[in-house]
């Protein structure tokens, strides 16, 4: 692990209270919700939106959301 990057020390979403992360758990699974709409909401990139997933969700459900994410994103051009 590269430990030289900002976010690997204290990244973003360390400072969010539990009813703010679990909001951004129930965005990011619903199909409904895009990356760019949780962003306009709680100021996160994509890629923090991933990572604090990780951080929060078991290891094989992280898994199988990334798996649905990247399938959609496949078939529609403006999800997640």
């Amino acid at each position: 692990m590269n430990m030289t990057t900002p976010h690997a020390v204290n990244p973003p979403h360390a400072s969010l209270d539990a009813a703010t992360v679990g909001e951004i758990i129930q965005m990011a699974l619903s199909d409904h919700v895009s990356f760019a709409q949780i962003r306009a909401a709680h100021g996160l990139h994509h890629d923090e939106v991933k990572a604090l997933m990780r951080t929060h969700l078991a290891p094989g459900s992280y898994r199988a959301w990334r798996k649905r994410v990247r399938k959609f994103g496949e078939r529609r051009e403006n999800y997640k």
